[in-house]
């Protein structure tokens, strides 16, 4: 459906030119735009015109016409003033063309939406492409958003505003708080480009709409068949990173590191790696402060010094409490082959108590 703004905005500027007052009313009559002079149409006019078979009358000097998409009756255009057939005719035309766009427009995001959920045949993809002239020799790439459920028409439409289908990109729900969003890739620096793309959405989302979003993105593909493949991947960097990096915004597959390589393996697997590092439950003793402390310490580099300034300690006091922590868990995190250890230890328990 054609957002009403976009209506009254060409209608509005149809009635400068025109010098004539134009109305427009939805199929249920609930008058989307009134006349410039305050009057509101004629309710009975309205109701016996749109149980009538006609599709346009003329009363006085009032023309109405109806709009119809497909076959359903969407619009009464009531034009009021002089030359009111020709401007009728000229509005009639332009609502047209704008519902043929939104429909182009729809019947695009469906086949898109159907080649991401692999609610398609490969084999008739290239047909509906070709249909719907989609190009299918492109690079794309699937960026995957989490939106609070609450917030999805308002991300929606946000989006929809922000990219046309004209400039190759799609915009889709898959879900009740997730929006794809295809794109094509038109730059040899492809990973760059999808960075700063991802980067751009979280913050237009934040600033425009103030809607607090995550962004994943999947790997380009050159192939319409394969996209299910990049949304997969957009998929996969989501989970992932809401396990392993709560606090990124922007979680690219390509980079997921080691937190991909744990993702995937069994659940017996590593319990059995926690039990075989440590004898007992290690991290149930942890307190905040010693979590907060070596996530820190990790972050930065195993860097004594940049990780005081940062936690606002001595250095002699943060000394202490890599000793305090070493005498719990037998590991000494100033050493890279311990501090490994620990680090995919932390990251396998926070795997296992992710669900």
């Amino acid at each position: 459906m054609v957002s009403s703004h976009v209506l009254t905005s060409v209608l509005q500027e149809l009635e400068e030119i025109m010098e004539v007052q134009i109305a427009l009313v939805s199929r249920n009559l609930d008058v989307l735009m009134e006349f410039p002079s305050g009057e509101e149409p004629d309710r009975e006019v309205l109701t016996s015109f749109m149980q009538s078979a006609a599709d346009s009358m003329q009363v006085r000097d009032v023309v109405y016409t109806k709009i119809a998409d497909g076959e359903r009756i969407e619009y009464i255009l009531i034009v009021s003033g002089e030359n009111t057939e020709l401007v009728s005719r000229i509005a009639a035309s332009e609502i047209h063309g704008f519902l043929a766009m939104a429909q182009e427009r729809a019947d695009k995001n469906r086949f898109i939406q159907s080649v991401l959920l692999d609610n398609i045949l490969p084999i008739d993809i290239r047909e509906e492409s070709v249909k719907l002239k989609i190009r299918d020799d492109v690079p794309r790439a699937v960026f995957l958003l989490k939106v609070p459920e609450s917030k999805m028409a308002l991300a929606l439409q946000t989006l929809k505003a922000m990219y046309t289908v004209a400039s190759g990109t799609f915009v889709v729900s898959v879900d009740t708080c997730h929006i794809a969003v295809v794109m094509e890739e038109k730059t040899a620096e492809v990973s760059s480009d999808m960075s700063q793309a991802a980067f751009m959405i979280s913050d237009m989302m934040n600033t425009e709409v103030m809607i607090q979003v995550v962004v994943s993105y999947g790997t380009p593909v050159w192939q319409l068949v394969n996209l299910s493949r990049s949304y997969k991947e957009a998929q996969l960097a989501m989970e992932v990173g809401r396990i392993f990096y709560p606090d990124r915004r922007v979680i690219s597959y390509d980079k997921l590191g080691i937190g991909r390589l744990i993702y995937q393996l069994p659940q017996s697997l590593c319990e059995m790696f926690l039990r075989e590092t440590f004898d007992h439950d290690i991290f149930s003793e942890l307190d905040d402060e010693a979590m907060t402390t070596i996530r820190t310490f990790f972050a930065n580099d195993l860097n004594i010094s940049e990780t005081a300034r940062k936690l606002y300690i001595h250095r002699n006091t943060l000394v202490y409490r890599i000793e305090k922590l070493q005498k719990v868990t037998g590991l000494d995190i100033r050493k890279f082959d311990e501090a490994m250890t620990f680090k995919i230890a932390m990251m396998v328990n926070d795997y296992l108590h992710s669900n």
